[in-house]
């Protein structure tokens, strides 16, 4: 036995070329040397590698490796730890040749065999790749990333649960940043880390048995890795390569791979991770000073609106709010970068879903807007100016300020109407009203601060109130909104009340007609204008029925001012021409007649002292109007009416017609007391020819005057007459007369139906009766008043009587009835404080 052993050795030796009597020292714990007693794993292993590297891998033994290792899984362990060994020999001894076909062999191997024991066979892969990226050779940091590239497209089998890919990310963030001085190698070491980023977010991102990468320990490496790259995109697109190298230059542009990262990493990105992921990219733009000129900040978060889900939006949103109140006393400059960087991805957001940060991204701009405001007036973020404050540019803070009201303007315009109508009301409750109990501040350059937050949000308002479509005029200017909106329209300001009157153009034109009216002009035929009218609906009625009179006073009180200027009229002429078109009736046309010819009376009477140009605008601005509405209501005769005084003006008093008036150069008289009847409009005269088309003539024959309080004081007396009226109801129905009850009436959905339409019919009968009470007080003669006063006093005066008889008489006697003169029976009572009440009745 022993000998046929020593037979075979020797002619295992011969084959192998050694000597007959040598023994291999493998036998003698050195059988390295001894190629048949090595391991066959070792041997297979061996045999890919060519004597001249440049010969490339042996792939007929590369197959039997293959093959090997595929029928006996349990040595893939060993063959990647020989690999290992091989290479990190072969590199310290710059055998890169070598090199290369080991990566190959190995990568080989790792698309082959996908049994359980890879994950040991993986970890000397992993050994291997991190020698090649520590290397400070470019080819073989570029060889290591490309192997990790194709494991990291690989789905594994089984989990690994010790795998560390920390090291990973560090040296690829580092490639991503490298400044090699030669452009093309730092080009495709950059591109090499950046898909290494890229490999390691695929191998990771989905397996929670591997390290979170959403951790902030790796976010703040990734994300300024990538951004760096898209930073640099203008560096790429400066070079300027051949024709025929142009495609190929742009494949390998590390910008437009750093995009792709970025966007698949967002994408990626789970509710729960989008914190992390975004705050190293503001992070970035603050270090990296890029708030400022805005542009690539913009690029950035454009990027990831549109890579991150749809439902994740308003995270991103709120992450922007957030970094913006953080730096809210940084340069005004960085804070309007970021508010448009807001506005774009909130724009972006509103397609999406914002969720409930709409409220909170309107409160966080105008308390913005506010702090601003206090900046610009006192010069400083603290409120006083010391030796280390620093001082604040007013004209940058002016910038911020008009950039948040554009953002507040373009995020409203993408919001649903009923959103937007919140939006509305909410920054309407923000404007500062004029109060006794909160004194007006001011600051240092004079200005009142109150009055820099009325206009900033009137402005805002205005923003948002353009391009608003709503159907029913009733949800567009709620009272309490209408009521706080023309309180403004009276302050002195006449910035401000601009700003009112073209808010309340923004609301009610709904057709589109508001720039054909943006001059004021006599226009003989109105068709050129194509305008939009149509019928005014139920609901519009119902709206002026219940505030036209509202503003009708705040239009006329508003042209009395003296501080008007040619925008205020333009912006009154399109009030008046848009109420026209969209909420007229004959009603509305018949009080509008009447608020204009009331407007000329002010500029013939002028008890308030105006200057020429205003006397002269008034009169221009009612001659437009009027010439408008008579081509609306197409009578003829009043058409007649109108365009004869308007050619009379034009050939004697040119100086009252919008042609001459609001120009650059007005024209104007310097004598406007002895104005001729012929030069004005009468109210006699259109009373009697609206009269004959079926307008009503005795409401146009009565001059406008706006009743202050009028409305006030017959809603209390209406309040008090219901009050007595109550009483004596209820008295009567404590009689003893009325015993009998009435059956409780069944309540069904028709009766509540009936129950409101009645009571819009009833509200509106009730007006009409209080608009007639008032006439009636303003038409009637004295007599014929007095004599209806001294009716309803005598009334009232019965009815008092009838209340004090009932609560004043006493209660009947216990001891019964006595008869009185005439047979009649007569109640004999006792004093209140000497009768006895039972105990029940004692509380």
């Amino acid at each position: 036995m022993k000998g046929r052993r020593r037979r075979g050795w020797l002619q295992a030796t011969r084959r192998r070329g050694l000597p007959g009597g040598a023994r291999p020292a493998e036998m003698y714990g050195v059988c390295g040397c001894c190629g048949a007693l090595r391991p066959r794993y070792k041997r297979l292993v061996d045999n890919i590698f060519p004597e001249d590297p440049e010969d490339g891998l042996v792939k007929t033994n590369m197959e039997k490796l293959t093959f090997y290792a595929l029928s006996a899984p349990e040595k893939l362990d060993r063959i990647g730890a020989y690999l290992s060994e091989r290479l990190i020999r072969d590199v310290g001894r710059h055998r890169y040749g070598y090199v290369c076909i080991a990566m190959e062999a190995l990568d080989q191997l790792l698309m082959a065999c996908h049994c359980q024991s890879i994950n040991l066979f993986v970890e000397s892969f992993l050994k291997m790749v991190a020698k090649l990226l520590e290397s400070e050779k470019p080819n073989l940091q570029i060889l290591g990333t490309n192997s990790f590239v194709k494991f990291a497209n690989i789905e594994e089998d089984t989990p690994s649960y010790h795998r560390s890919y920390d090291f990973f990310v560090s040296r690829f963030s580092e490639m991503c940043h490298s400044s090699h001085d030669d452009m093309e190698i730092k080009t495709k070491i950059r591109m090499s880390g950046i898909k290494g980023l890229q490999g390691v977010v695929r191998k990771t991102v989905n397996d929670e048995l591997q390290a979170n990468i959403w951790d902030p320990q790796h976010m703040d490496k990734i994300v300024p890795s990538l951004l760096f790259n898209l930073q640099h995109i203008e560096e790429a697109e400066s070079r300027s390569p051949s024709p025929l190298q142009a495609p190929e230059k742009e494949k390998e542009n590390p910008a437009e791979l750093a995009e792709r990262c970025l966007r698949e990493l967002l994408g990626r990105a789970a509710f729960g991770n989008i914190k992390n992921a975004i705050k190293p990219v503001l992070i970035h733009l603050d270090n990296h000073s890029l708030w400022e000129p805005k542009v690539f900040a913009i690029r950035c978060f454009k990027i990831i609106m549109y890579s991150i889900q749809p439902q994740h939006s308003h995270l991103v949103i709120q992450q922007l709010l957030s970094h913006l109140d953080a730096n809210s006393r940084s340069a005004a400059t960085v804070r309007a970068g970021i508010v448009e960087v807001l506005s774009e991805a909130a724009v972006i957001a509103a397609t999406g879903s914002v969720g409930p940060t709409v409220l909170e991204m309107f409160n966080t701009l105008l308390r913005q807007l506010r702090l601003s405001i206090d900046y610009a007036l006192t010069g400083s973020y603290d409120g006083a100016i010391s030796l280390g404050t620093k001082i604040i540019k007013e004209h940058e803070e002016r910038m911020f300020q008009e950039a948040v009201i554009k953002t507040i303007g373009s995020f409203a315009s993408t919001l649903p109407t009923y959103q937007r109508s919140e939006v509305i009301l909410f920054i309407m409750s923000k404007v500062p009203l004029p109060s006794l109990h909160h004194p007006m501040e001011t600051g240092r350059t004079g200005e009142n601060r109150n009055r820099l937050t009325q206009i900033m949000l009137l402005k805002s308002l205005l923003q948002v109130s353009t391009g608003f479509q709503c159907n029913n005029m009733m949800s567009a200017l709620p009272s309490n909104f209408l009521d706080r909106l023309l309180s403004t329209a009276l302050m002195e300001d006449a910035e401000i009340r601009l700003f009112v009157l073209e808010i309340l153009i923004s609301f009610i034109d709904r057709h589109g007609n508001r720039h054909k009216f943006s001059t004021i002009s006599t226009l003989s035929d109105i068709s050129v204008l194509k305008l939009k009218v149509d019928k005014c609906s139920r609901q519009d009625t119902v709206f002026m029925k219940k505030h036209s009179q509202q503003l009708y006073r705040h239009i006329y009180l508003s042209c009395k001012e003296e501080t008007n200027i040619q925008k205020h009229y333009e912006a009154v002429y399109g009030l008046l021409a848009l109420i026209s078109i969209e909420l007229a009736n004959e009603e509305v046309v018949v009080d509008l007649i009447r608020l204009v010819l009331a407007v000329q009376d002010v500029a013939q009477v002028n008890e308030e002292n105006l200057p020429v140009y205003n006397r002269c605008a008034l009169y221009a601005l009612g001659a437009a109007y009027l010439n408008l509405i008579s081509q609306l209501t197409a009578v003829p005769a009043f058409c007649q009416h109108v365009r004869e005084v308007i050619e009379t003006r034009k050939k004697e008093a040119p100086y009252m017609l919008p042609e001459d008036v609001f120009v650059e150069r007005p024209r104007l008289s310097q004598n406007l007391d002895g104005v001729v009847i012929e030069f004005l409009f009468r109210q006699s005269k259109i009373s009697e020819v609206l009269g004959g088309s079926g307008y009503n003539s005795d409401r146009l024959c009565l001059p406008y005057i706006p009743q202050l309080t009028d409305e006030d004081r017959l809603s209390k007396r209406k309040s008090i007459g219901e009050t007595i009226s109550l009483q004596v109801e209820v008295e009567s129905r404590n009689s003893p007369e009325k015993e009998e009850r009435v059956p409780a009436e069944e309540i069904t959905y028709e009766t509540l139906k009936k129950a409101i339409v009645d009571s819009v019919a009833v509200e509106e009968q009730e007006r009409e009766r209080r608009r007639q009470v008032v006439e009636k007080f303003q038409k009637a003669p004295f007599e014929e008043i007095a004599a209806h006063c001294g009716a309803r006093a005598s009334l009232l005066q019965s009815k008092l009587n009838q209340i004090f008889e009932i609560t004043i008489r006493p209660p009947p006697s216990p001891s019964g009835t006595i008869t009185a003169a005439y047979g009649q029976p007569q109640n004999h009572s006792i004093p209140v404080y000497e009768m006895k009440f039972p105990d029940l009745c004692v509380y």
